[in-house]
């Protein structure tokens, strides 16, 4: 370094200005319109097709019958947010949209059981 005083003014000016980062969780964050979220599954619409299942990389989505309501389809979902990816692979190929990204995003957990969501009717 030839001449160090260069950057005086520089640090001056950077103590006087704003922040370039993001004052989360303190302040508001700005939400993209198509934000990948926590997965709902509606059972009503769900048919049982496994085709979320088979679309899954990480194997994040259980779809199984419900034995007690044997005369009609009804399907249980367990979704376990551990090992989702949010790559919205699940949600592009379920035919009847029973899966839907919501745009909660923060997800953390403090036990692996609290991140499995099992929802049925």
């Amino acid at each position: 370094m030839t001449n160090p005083g260069r950057i005086i003014p520089y640090t001056l000016k950077m103590m006087v200005s704003k922040p370039a980062t993001v004052t989360y969780p303190a302040g508001d964050v700005h939400q993209f319109p198509a934000i990948r979220g926590r997965i709902v599954y509606d059972a009503a619409l769900c048919i049982g097709c496994t085709a979320c299942m088979r679309d899954c990389p990480t194997d994040a989505i259980v779809i199984e019958k419900i034995v007690e309501k044997l005369p009609e389809k009804f399907f249980a979902a367990t979704i376990m947010n551990d090992r989702c990816i949010y790559c919205a692979q699940c949600v592009d190929g379920c035919p009847k949209d029973a899966l839907q990204f919501t745009p909660e995003f923060e997800l953390a957990g403090l036990s692996r059981d609290s991140m499995h969501i099992r929802t049925a009717l």
